[in-house]
């Protein structure tokens, strides 16, 4: 088997955070979204994983290096802006006879048996892997019958289906596959000027080629601030790591503190995780994400996301208040 990983996006709907890094090297749950993703691959056999970046692709190759040294890893640069497709097309070249192919598109942290591909695809051609929402109305979803998928429908008005694609494909034949998409590329198959997946898909089944959409266990979006502390909330349960230094503090589960972090005096959690080198002295936080080599101090923090290398410092309030007062401190 081959992956292909595009990690291309700029990752506008998280700035600040992606000013500086890829959009997959921001933290969650005390790892990179990569690497909880490369971690979840861990159960297939993988002959090369095909990274699709862009300029700054030096960033996923050293981190890749690092994090996961034994992995063979290649790196391809997408040089124009055209898709979420035209990323996955570029590794045409280097899918030979004879590979399979998983698609995985770095928004997502997902829980699925991977492990079940083979049975799940033994009289079939591909998997588009898919959860049921409510809000179907924003995502591209499948349409089944008899356990095959008959169409694609972009963001629908009525609830026609409410799989949504979650960006997790499996396709047995990698280089028939390939064809297609380059049959769609060269057919200039694109939506407000870039390729996506879904079309090609449907030249699959338009030809006769048999795709189902398994369910998986959780879809958990890496895609904005607000989404990226529901999956940190989510990744958290169940885990309660202190492995920092904490002196008179209070902990609420759970929380994940790195070594290398100093606690004092504050209140932490719930659903707090805090990277390496991290200095936090008289502070309440829940709810928030803080970076590596930050500094807090003096803060009441909530639903926060704080990156690396940052000072966020203010000072006790002294108050002189009279019996029958209301004061509201807004955030």
């Amino acid at each position: 088997m081959k992956v292909i990983l595009p990690v291309a996006g700029k990752g506008t709907r998280l700035r600040p955070h992606t000013h500086t890094k890829a959009k997959s090297l921001v933290h969650v749950a005390g790892k990179t979204v990569l690497e909880h993703i490369i971690s979840r691959l861990s159960t297939l056999d993988v002959a090369e994983f095909l990274f699709i970046v862009d300029e700054n692709g030096n960033q996923i190759e050293e981190f890749m290096k690092k994090k996961f040294p034994d992995l063979n890893c290649r790196y391809i640069i997408q040089k124009e802006r055209k898709g979420p497709a035209h990323a996955v097309w570029l590794a045409t070249p280097h899918i030979e006879p004879g590979d399979d192919l998983l698609i995985v598109f770095n928004d997502t942290i997902f829980d699925a048996d991977l492990a079940r591909i083979p049975n799940l695809c033994r009289e079939s051609d591909g998997l588009i892997y898919s959860k049921e929402v409510e809000d179907y109305q924003r995502f591209g979803v499948n349409v089944v019958e008899d356990g095959l998928i008959v169409n694609m429908i972009e963001k629908p008005d009525t609830p026609i289906s409410r799989l949504a694609q979650v960006g997790l494909y499996y396709l047995k034949d990698g280089p028939r596959f390939m064809g297609y998409l380059t049959a769609a590329i060269e057919a200039e198959d694109m939506v407000k000027g870039e390729y996506y997946l879904p079309p090609v898909f449907m030249r699959m089944v338009q030809d006769g080629c048999r795709l189902k959409a398994p369910e998986i266990d959780a879809w958990l979006d890496c895609g904005k601030p607000e989404t990226i502390l529901e999956t940190n909330a989510y990744l958290l349960r169940g885990r309660h790591h202190i492995h920092g230094e904490a002196f008179n503090c209070v902990f609420i589960e759970p929380v994940h503190i790195e070594r290398g972090v100093v606690l004092k005096d504050s209140v932490i959690g719930p659903n707090v995780s805090i990277a390496a080198g991290c200095t936090i002295e008289r502070s309440i936080i829940r709810n928030s994400i803080i970076n590596g080599n930050s500094v807090v101090l003096n803060m009441v923090l909530t639903d926060s996301i704080l990156g690396d290398n940052v000072q966020l410092i203010s000072h006790a309030r002294k108050m002189n208040i009279g019996d029958h007062s209301l004061i509201e401190m807004q955030g």
